[in-house]
């Protein structure tokens, strides 16, 4: 009898288990973030590992933002994830106070096969001719279990000043409403995504130079590599063009935001995968900056390499300059713009650099030196304006 009711007991908590998983789809989660907070939760979409993004895609959902953004648990030390990902939170010094969130752990099984596959595909790259940054050989769909997080508002709150003095959203820039911290996944189907077309006119380009790791890494930690590191490269950049000119004060903006060689000024690199939930990106970081702020940008360097890099960190440089001191009428800028112009200056610092090509993931050519001048303006701006509204699923 006793083992009976034990049995019993066991199938009620094993029922209510299985009754807190909601079923739902990504556009119902966007349209209202927060009522799935803390929920666990049943979806299936598309996922990408991508530049700036590590997400999970639905249908358009008419959103200026159409993704969830994903997370594996803390500590899971997988490789799917995001090129670069730019996240803004107090220092240590910040005046203001910061709520403590409290969250429940989620427990993810990696060894399982359909988990393994999961990230194996997404961190496949996709590197055939010229620089293509964070391209990834395929998309994922899947169906999804995991701890969803999410906020009424994503934005970053300013005071009267324009200074930041509230956080709320997760992942690139902090500019996602929700995040799928992943659970389980199942149903994996993967789709390899075509780079034809861009390829035929990028196969002999041969910018991918794969031998600066070690020099990032030397850079990140203050050694003399007794060569010139990719942080070094970048500042020097807007030296390539004409004292005064727009475009040179454009690249000088994103790349000024490093500061000078040893100081420190709250803006943070850190090479890894950015692809856990960390709970140090919770609250206060551990660092003190001048303005109470700490940007760290995070660089998968098995994703890019060499002068890939340098791309990567004058993306990273425009994303802290938006955010840290937003041009005049620009503080509540949409996400879509705001990525548009970090495109628009890290063509700029192709174009320093006497680069041939580049291309953004799904195969989007926004930069190719042989376009005919008159051309150069319209092409790049169609190839940005298609992929961030296309691939990013952004809108203004």
């Amino acid at each position: 009898m006793k083992r009976l009711l034990a049995l019993l007991g066991l199938c009620a908590v094993t029922c209510c288990l299985h009754a807190q998983v909601v079923d739902t789809t990504v556009c119902d989660i966007l349209k209202n973030p927060q009522s799935f907070n803390g929920k666990i939760v049943r979806v299936k979409g598309t996922a990408v590992a991508a530049f700036d993004q590590f997400v999970v895609k639905g249908a358009d959902c008419g959103l200026s933002n159409n993704n969830i953004w994903l997370s594996y648990p803390e500590g899971t030390k997988a490789k799917a994830g995001p090129a670069l990902l730019v996240h803004v939170q107090p220092a240590r010094n910040f005046a203001g106070e910061i709520p403590v969130v409290q969250r429940t752990p989620v427990q993810l099984d990696k060894n399982s096969k359909d988990f393994k596959q999961f990230d194996s595909l997404l961190s496949t790259p996709f590197w055939k001719g010229g620089m293509c940054l964070g391209c990834s050989r395929y998309e994922v769909t899947a169906t999804l279990v995991g701890r969803l997080d999410g906020v009424e508002d994503p934005s970053l709150r300013r005071d009267s000043e324009g200074k930041i003095v509230g956080f709320g959203g997760f992942g690139h820039m902090n500019a996602y409403s929700a995040r799928l911290v992943l659970q389980s996944v199942s149903d994996v189907v993967p789709k390899e995504i075509d780079y034809s077309k861009t390829l035929a006119i990028t196969k002999d380009d041969t910018a991918r130079d794969s031998g600066s790791q070690n020099q990032m890494a030397a850079a990140h930690f203050g050694l003399d590599t007794g060569g010139q590191d990719p942080l070094a490269a970048t500042r020097s950049l807007a030296q390539a063009y004409a004292a005064g000119t727009p475009s040179g004060q454009q690249l000088s903006r994103a790349v000024n935001v490093f500061g000078k060689a040893g100081e420190h000024n709250g803006v943070v690199i850190v090479l890894g995968a950015a692809n856990d939930a960390a709970a140090k990106y919770e609250g206060k970081g551990a660092l003190d900056s001048p303005d109470g702020l700490l940007f760290t940008c995070t660089l998968n360097t098995s994703r890019v390499d060499g002068d890939a890099e340098i791309r990567t960190l004058v993306f990273a440089g425009e994303n802290v300059a938006n955010l840290r001191n937003p041009l005049p009428g620009s503080a509540g800028a949409p996400f879509y713009l705001q990525g548009y112009r970090a495109w628009v200056t890290t063509v700029l610092s192709a174009v320093a650099s006497k680069q041939k090509t580049l291309t953004l993931p799904g195969g989007y050519l926004i930069w190719n030196s042989t376009w005919p001048q008159a051309d150069v303006n319209k092409n790049m701006a169609d190839a940005i304006t298609s992929f961030l509204s296309t691939e990013e699923l952004l809108s203004k």
